[in-house]
């Protein structure tokens, strides 16, 4: 396993991994993941020759972008529980958590998850048209080979790390 191609058709692969996708496409939300731990652990549970299960203890992350708020993440949360009731699901709308972050607004979810601490977690899965798509915004060569790594915006906010890169590389901070 090497490319982010590589990862969808791991993830294809898995009963698991796919019927949770495929609850969480039950949603209709158009930008929603899974994200984080359930996509880590089950890509390093294979590296390892570990059987692919849920961690125990672990959640499974959903993340979606609804700029106008339509989605109540504790509806969907009980949706989701509903159909699946023995999952620990952590449903959380990305277009608020620019807030708790100190990070300025999110242009959608794979905005957010190029924040997020870990270069290895920073992975999310989703079905579309019977297919498997990932996000991965600081690719997936952490991921496959086992390194765990902050991003560049781990303990800081996005905003500030990401001007002065782009100070530094000579780019504007336009997010356009």
């Amino acid at each position: 396993m090497r490319t982010v191609e590589d990862v969808a058709k791991f993830v294809g692969g898995q009963p698991l991994l796919m019927g949770l996708l495929r609850a969480v496409e039950t949603l209709a939300i158009d930008d929603c993941w899974i994200g984080a731990g359930a996509i880590r652990n089950a890509i390093w549970d294979h590296l390892h020759d570990y059987p692919i299960q849920l961690a125990t203890g672990s959640d499974v992350d959903v993340v979606y972008f609804d700029r106008l708020k339509v989605h109540s993440e504790i509806d969907l949360q009980r949706r989701l529980a509903n159909d699946w009731p023995t999952i620990p699901w952590s449903v959380c709308n990305q277009a608020r958590m620019h807030e708790r972050n100190d990070d300025p607004p999110y242009r959608d979810t794979e905005d957010a998850v190029r924040c997020w601490p870990e270069t290895a977690t920073a992975v999310a899965a989703r079905l579309r048209d019977g297919r498997v798509q990932i996000i991965a915004p600081h690719s997936v060569d952490d991921l496959v080979h086992l390194n765990v790594r902050p991003t560049p915006y781990s303990g800081t906010s996005c905003r500030s790390t990401s001007v002065g890169l782009l100070r530094n590389s000579g780019l504007s901070a336009g997010r356009g």
